[in-house]
């Protein structure tokens, strides 16, 4: 994990084991346009850890 000026970066494997998710899977995510927003930077998709958790929020907004 590594954590800078713009919030703690997750990597693909990182972030597929929080959402319980093969990383193949959250690539397949990514192609679809359904995965948390992410970024290419230095070669290396990473995604902010704000965002992981705000598109966890998300998807239990409205569920009963």
């Amino acid at each position: 994990m590594k954590r800078n000026a713009f919030g703690e970066l997750l990597t693909v494997e990182e972030v597929a084991e929080m959402l319980r998710r093969t990383p193949a899977a959250l690539r397949y995510q990514i192609h679809m346009g359904t995965a948390p927003k992410s970024a290419i930077i230095m070669g290396r998709r990473m995604f902010r850890r704000e965002d992981v958790e705000a598109h966890i929020a998300a998807a239990f907004e409205g569920v009963a």
